[in-house]
């Protein structure tokens, strides 16, 4: 091989290795601006404050756009969603949860894409496949929203479900690592391979079930491949 083909090649793998390094330093700056506050619970600063499944909500906000998932009390809750709900909040619900919510309520379905105050959201399926607390026939969906660029991925109460395959682009994902009603830590890790995201952030655990150890085991099971961000509760 000539020198100077040797050089170009080398030049382009580090060019490449730049660019990789450019779009997880964005999905980083953007992960620093997601707050967990227990549970399936996150604050997300961006172009709006967002909200998912508030649940055992403390100190005093206002959410721009709250997202829920399901309508099971710690995802549906009437008391904490009202907690955060200002007069221009968008709810962003299934239709079993929006029955007993007033206010600015957008009830969608799996396969919806709508656009809330610039903020572009994707409805995707949830449900579980080796067990009934979530069945496919219910409502239960996630989301995958753009903030600051980087499409987030939050999957509500889920297995790992054949459709992530499909879902495309994502770069940071919310899952969740329990078992139980939802996927185990090892479940999740085929899932975050599924999904291939810059960075995957453990969820649902260190409340009703779950304990850091799971999320810590989903961190170890992605380790090299791909990032995980371990929360702290705030």
């Amino acid at each position: 091989m000539k020198k100077s083909v040797l050089l170009f090649l080398v030049a382009g793998i580090v060019l490449f290795a730049g660019t990789v390094s450019a779009e997880v330093k964005a999905a980083q700056a953007v992960a620093k601006e997601i707050h967990w506050l227990g549970h399936d619970t996150f604050r997300i600063l961006g172009e709006k404050v967002i909200y998912t499944d508030p649940f055992k909500i403390k100190g005093k906000d206002t959410a721009d756009i709250i997202l829920i998932s399901h309508d099971h009390f710690d995802h549906c809750s009437e008391k904490d969603i009202k907690a955060i709900q200002g007069a221009n909040t968008v709810i962003v619900t299934p239709p079993s949860c929006a029955k007993g919510l007033a206010g600015n309520v957008r009830v969608v379905k799996r396969g919806d894409t709508i656009n809330v105050g610039g903020i572009a959201i994707e409805v995707v399926p949830a449900y579980n496949v080796n067990k009934e607390f979530h069945p496919k026939a219910a409502d239960g969906v996630g989301y995958i929203f753009t903030v600051k660029g980087q499409r987030i991925y939050f999957a509500g109460d889920t297995d790992h479900i054949p459709e992530m395959k499909g879902f495309k682009n994502v770069n940071i994902a919310l899952l969740p690592v329990s078992g139980t009603y939802v996927m185990t830590a090892e479940e999740a890790v085929r899932a975050a391979l599924d999904i291939k995201p810059d960075i995957a952030i453990p969820m649902h655990y260190g409340a009703i079930v779950g304990t850091e150890s799971d999320a810590n085991g989903f961190a170890e099971g992605l380790k090299g491949k791909i990032e995980v961000i371990i929360l702290k509760k705030e």
